[in-house]
């Protein structure tokens, strides 16, 4: 929803603010390029302007709510609002105002918030007499249109905004919530195991959403994973690049059949962690090939018997590099809703064969030292050997998902704990 003739987007980022000078603006002009790269991907008219503390996207009015929704998907972004530029007045403000009150007022209680911006010579007006003569506007306007109009500066049921600074006002009637965080891009890189199953791509996109690029890494399971586990790791991780602008969709896909034949036939109730430290072992691995700090996961405490606080120390120490859990701390009901939010849930979904690598009673109170010495001595020369193999999969786009009854898959990544 937008005044008529909106031609500019009002970018609003917030924890940006808090830095330092310096850091602020190096992470400004960060969202600036990333904002450019979302447009440009998807052929989006508009030209991203960076002014004191706030970004503007200007473009057509045609597509401002296209471009609208691209700024309210940005990591770093707060809040975005489609809006009319006009002159900093106070008649071509309650213009607009009465133009927007006609375009969407139609009934319920309103108030105008009015903001004024710039030295006190900029305008001979202040932000409490823009409110009152928008105000008028707003109800003489609903009043001409045959609305019973009605104030309510408390909670209303329609709000009227305007920005009012020394260059320019502009008009606008929403804010658009964003994904708040920080720009893509800011931190360094970090390899984000995933299954695709629910979890790990929502563990992905939180530290996404917190400025680091992910390396996302997909461990095929060989005879104990098959087309459909790829496939939906494949697709859950095409859905999370739709957030990383200027980039074509790839994964790194790493060889482990090999290592699951070998802890099938060797471990028994400890089997799903020996699993997850040929995993970290082999993360780590990649994680230095690629010039990545950390390894994430989608793990939360006591969602799985692998999720155990004693089985996260034994399985994290096969790794030197910091284990990132997003999820850490998340029920299962709120992951679930963050992935149909992110657009990765419905691929989670397709059935995988993968769960057959669980024991039927898995160990959920391991030592290490009981661990160690029970996985095959040659485990960690397996990642390695893997990590080495592990090869970039480009992700094309708009390729078709076979034929499959989708439904709450159940494997490694989602297994409950028993």
């Amino acid at each position: 929803m937008h005044p008529p003739g909106a031609d500019t987007v009002l970018v609003r980022h917030g924890e940006i603010g808090t830095k330092s000078d310096q850091v602020r603006r190096s992470m400004e002009g960060r969202l600036r390029d990333n904002l450019a790269a979302a447009l440009a991907d998807r052929d989006l008219p508009g030209t991203v302007e960076r002014e004191r503390t706030r970004l503007y996207v200007r473009t057509d009015p045609d597509a401002v709510e296209a471009v609208a929704d691209v700024a309210a998907a940005t990591f770093g972004v707060v809040s975005a609002s489609p809006a009319v530029t006009v002159p900093p007045r106070a008649d071509p403000i309650t213009e607009a105002l009465a133009s927007a009150a006609a375009e969407h007022y139609d009934g319920g209680t309103f108030a105008v918030r009015a903001r004024r911006a710039g030295p006190p010579e900029a305008h001979p007006f202040s932000s409490r007499d823009l409110e009152r003569a928008g105000g008028t506007a707003v109800w003489r306007a609903a009043e001409a249109a045959g609305v019973d109009p009605e104030v309510d500066l408390d909670d209303p049921d329609h709000t009227f905004f305007v920005e009012c600074r020394a260059e320019a006002a502009y008009v606008f009637t929403e804010k658009r919530a964003g994904p708040g965080g920080l720009p893509l891009g800011v931190q360094d890189p970090v390899v984000a195991l995933v299954s695709g199953g629910i979890d790990s791509p929502v563990a992905a996109y939180e530290v996404m959403r917190r400025g680091a690029p992910v390396v996302p890494l997909y461990v095929d399971l060989g005879d104990y994973g098959g087309a459909d586990h790829r496939l939906r790791a494949a697709e859950t991780v095409r859905s999370l690049w739709d957030y990383v602008p200027g980039e074509d969709p790839a994964m790194l896909v790493a060889p482990g059949g090999e290592a699951v034949d070998r802890l099938v036939a060797t471990m028994d109730a400890a089997r799903m962690l020996g699993l997850r430290r040929f995993m970290y072992r082999l993360a780590e691995a990649v994680a230095e090939r690629e010039d990545a700090v950390g390894i994430v996961t989608g793990e939360a405490v006591g969602q799985k018997s692998s999720q155990t606080t004693a089985n996260m120390a034994v399985t994290a120490g096969a790794t030197d590099l910091p284990v990132l859990r997003p999820l850490l701390t998340r029920d299962k009901t709120a992951i679930t809703e963050q992935a149909r939010a992110i657009g990765t849930y419905e691929d989670s979904t397709i059935p995988s064969g993968c769960n057959r690598v669980a024991p039927s009673l898995p160990e959920t109170r391991a030592a290490l030292e009981d661990v160690a010495a029970a996985e095959p001595d040659d485990l960690f020369d397996l990642a390695a050997a893997a990590a080495e193999a592990a090869e970039w999969v480009p992700l094309s786009a708009g390729e078709e998902l076979p034929d499959v009854d989708r439904q709450v898959a159940v494997g490694p990544d989602d297994r409950p704990t028993s």
